[in-house]
């Protein structure tokens, strides 16, 4: 059975379709990260699996629970950390696990050393007694990590988790996740963050709500065709508009930062290597842009 499997699962507000036709199957115990802009559908698919939000169309299952008829089942089998998770800032770090722990009714014999478990995993020991509203934002964030999984739940979906944080305390919270995956615990992980997603098993890339391709970073890093190269441009515009212009058929070309990225067919890589260009590996940000613009074609086709 999958942690999670969903079948054109659509959502509409109104004449606006959110999240539309994806179909997906998650691999129990890995981490799944759910990769797009903002306004692309990931939150509304989190809120559609946790039980939150009906779906207008299509089907899904959570932990073989249905989505639509077993909402509350689900919400007592999940962890959740939204991106505007509720602490209670006149709480201290202890009390609020101690207030999560009843909510999720915890047994005073379960709720003490799972309590003691969270402390130790967020690093929080010496934080117990301050308040929440005086932590950083990336202690907060350990905290509502900690305070979401009390329950040990199975499946953990996380929703945009490190926004408005440090590098820091990003890369800190990653190591939490990777810890609790290798305890079995399923991770979904919504990001906009391209290098947050190389931590992932598989990646899904959302686009103004459709899936557009699914697979580990490997095998999504696989399906750019040809030879990758790039080349410093400290104008990268009108590099671009020479390269289009040029005798040499081109299989993409784009601005990348501070230089240029051109996508050409093997035998056609020597003509510029002598212009100065440098065969690259593609990195999940050149992935997301071929896929993109692949969608837009078969859109417009």
């Amino acid at each position: 059975m999958y942690a999670v499997e969903l079948n054109k699962l659509t959502r509409r507000f109104g004449s606006f379709t959110a999240v539309n036709n994806i179909t997906l199957r998650i691999r129990k115990g890995i981490i799944y990260g759910f990769l797009g802009p903002n306004g692309s559908g990931k939150s509304t698919t989190i809120r559609m699996l946790c039980g939150l939000l009906e779906p207008t169309a299509g089907s899904g299952a959570v932990l073989g629970l249905d989505i639509a008829r077993n909402s509350e089942d689900i919400k007592r089998h999940i962890g959740y950390m939204s991106q505007k998770f509720s602490l209670y800032d006149d709480l201290t770090v202890i009390e609020n696990l101690r207030f999560y722990a009843g909510l999720y009714s915890l047994p005073p014999e379960e709720g003490a050393p799972r309590i003691q478990e969270m402390l130790e995993l967020a690093g929080l020991q010496t934080r117990r007694n301050e308040l929440a509203a005086n932590l950083s934002g990336g202690w907060k964030q350990r905290l509502a990590l900690g305070c979401a999984i009390l329950h040990n739940p199975p499946i953990l979906f996380l929703d945009e988790p490190t926004g408005g944080v440090d590098p820091k305390s990003r890369r800190m919270f990653w190591d939490i996740i990777h810890q609790l995956s290798l305890g079995g615990t399923t991770v979904m992980v919504t990001t906009h963050f391209m290098d947050e997603a190389e931590h992932c098993d598989e990646i899904g890339f959302i686009f103004e709500g459709n899936l557009i391709a699914s697979d580990s970073p490997a095998g999504l890093k696989g399906r750019i065709p040809g030879t990758l190269l790039a080349k410093p441009a400290s104008e990268p515009m009108e590099l671009l508009e020479e390269l289009e212009s040029g005798p040499i058929p081109l299989l993409d070309a784009y601005p990348f930062g501070a230089s240029i990225r051109v996508l050409v067919d093997p035998e056609q890589a020597v003509q510029f290597a002598a212009k100065g260009y440098q065969v690259v590996a593609p990195s999940l940000e050149d992935v997301f842009v071929f896929l993109v613009k692949s969608h837009r074609e078969e859109v417009v086709a």
